[in-house]
C-alpha cells in the first residue's frame, strides 16, 4: 500500500530553484523616488505605440490574433527577415522558458555563464535539466570556458550579448568561433535584449548566424529601448523547425491585442528609437566619466546601464552605498545574486536622475566612514 501524502508535492527539483527576485521599487519615507533598478528607458514609449495601444482598447471583447501577424510582419519588415522564422511571446522570458521545455529534459545539460541572466538557470532546472555554470573573464563571456564545459549531455548554451548586469559584449567573431565548435544538435541561444543600444562595428545580434544555421536562436525584447516593459513583448528569430516545435507547446493566445498593436507601431518608429540610442550613448559616457572621477570602478557598458564596483573598505561598500542612495530616493540594483557582492547596477535615467545620482554618490564617497 502506498503512503498517502498530507499535501501536494512539487516534482523533484522544483523546490531547489531559487525564485527570481526583481529589483526593488520603493524607498520608504522618501518623497520622490528615481527608479534606476530595472533598465527602463527614461524616454518612455513612442507616441505612435501609445496611440496604437489606445486603439486596441476599442475591441477588448475580442480574442487577440493568436499568431501575432501584425507584430511579426513589422519585425520582419524592419529587420529584413522571413516572417516564418519569427515567434512572439509574453516577453522574451516566456520564449526562453518555452525553448527549455521543448528541448531540455532529465539528464540534459544547459550551459550558462557566471554573470548571466538568472532566468536561464531557473528555466533549465524547471525543465528537469542541469545547469552548468562557467566562469567569465573580466566580466565578459569566455568562449573557451564554454567549449571546455561541453559534454555529450549538453543540449543548449545561453549567452546574453550584451550581458546583464555587466553591459559587456562578445564580438561576432568569437560568437562564430563558439558556434563552429558546438555539436550540431546543441542550440546556441543568443539573448540580445540590449542589442539596439550597441554601436560597435564588431557586434552582431545574431540575425546572420540564425539565417545560416539550424541550431541558433536569437531572442529580443520590447521592454528596453522600445519602452513597453508593462506590455511584456518578446520575439524570437529561429530556424523554422525550432519555431514549429515551440509553437506546439506555447499558449494559443500568449500575447494580448494591445501588446501586438503597440509593439508593431513601436518598432516601425525607428526615428524614436534612434533618439533613444543617442540619449543613452551620451549619458553612458557622462555617467562613466563622472563616477570614475570620484574613485569608483565602472565596467565599460554598451547597454543602457552601468555596473559600478565599490571599494572594499568600511563605510564604502556596495551595500552601504545602496542604503545611502535609497535614503535619498535613488533605487538601484544590488547584484549579489549575479556574483557581484560589492557592486551595484545603475540604469541610465532622466537627466535629473542621472545628475542627482552622481551628486549623491559623490557625497557618499566623500563622507568619513
Amino acid at each position: 500500500m502506498s503512503m498517502e501524502m498530507s499535501k501536494p508535492v512539487p516534482r523533484s527539483g522544483i523546490l531547489d530553484i531559487a525564485a527570481y527576485v526583481p529589483g526593488k521599487e520603493h524607498a520608504p519615507g522618501v518623497a520622490r523616488v528615481f527608479k534606476l533598478s530595472s533598465n527602463e528607458t527614461p524616454l518612455g514609449a513612442s507616441p505612435k505605440a501609445i496611440e496604437a495601444f489606445r486603439g486596441a482598447a476599442e475591441h477588448l471583447e475580442r480574442y487577440p490574433d493568436g499568431q501575432a501577424k501584425e507584430l511579426r510582419q513589422a519585425i520582419a519588415d524592419v529587420h529584413g527577415l522571413n516572417v516564418a522564422n519569427i515567434l512572439c511571446g509574453n516577453g522574451s522570458d516566456e520564449l526562453l522558458s518555452l525553448l527549455c521545455h521543448t528541448y531540455l529534459g532529465t539528464g540534459d545539460e544547459g550551459i550558462i555563464t557566471e554573470h548571466g541572466f538568472l532566468v536561464y538557470k531557473i528555466q533549465i532546472m524547471a525543465a528537469g535539466a542541469t545547469p552548468v555554470t562557467v566562469r567569465e573573464k573580466d566580466c565578459t563571456v569566455d568562449v573557451d570556458a564554454i567549449l571546455a564545459a561541453v559534454t555529450e549531455k549538453t543540449k543548449m548554451v545561453f549567452i546574453a550579448n550584451p550581458g546583464n548586469p555587466t553591459g559587456t559584449y562578445v564580438a561576432v567573431s568569437e560568437i562564430r568561433r563558439l558556434h563552429a565548435r558546438l555539436p550540431k544538435h546543441v542550440i546556441l541561444v543568443l539573448d540580445a535584449a540590449y542589442a539596439e543600444y550597441v554601436r560597435r562595428n564588431d557586434y552582431e545580434a545574431g540575425l546572420e548566424l540564425v539565417s545560416a544555421n539550424q541550431n541558433v536562436v536569437m531572442t529580443r525584447t520590447f521592454s528596453k529601448i522600445y519602452g513597453l516593459a508593462a506590455l511584456r513583448i518578446g520575439w524570437m528569430y529561429a530556424p523554422v523547425d525550432i519555431v514549429d516545435a515551440v509553437n506546439r507547446v506555447r499558449s494559443p493566445f500568449n500575447m494580448n491585442s494591445g501588446a501586438i498593436a503597440a509593439g508593431a507601431a513601436a518598432i516601425r518608429d525607428q526615428a524614436f528609437t534612434e533618439k533613444a540610442v543617442a540619449y543613452n550613448t551620451l549619458w553612458i559616457e557622462k555617467m562613466t566619466a563622472a563616477l570614475e572621477a570620484i574613485g569608483l570602478k565602472v565596467t565599460p557598458s554598451v547597454a543602457n546601464f552601468i555596473l559600478v564596483h565599490f571599494p572594499d573598505s568600511e563605510g564604502k561598500r556596495a551595500a552601504e552605498a545602496d542604503d545611502f542612495l535609497t535614503s535619498r530616493g535613488y533605487i538601484v540594483r544590488a547584484v549579489r545574486a549575479y556574483g557581484f557582492p560589492n557592486s551595484l547596477r545603475m540604469s541610465i535615467g532622466t537627466e535629473e536622475a542621472n545628475l542627482g545620482l552622481i551628486d549623491t554618490l559623490t557625497e557618499f564617497m566623500g563622507r568619513k566612514a
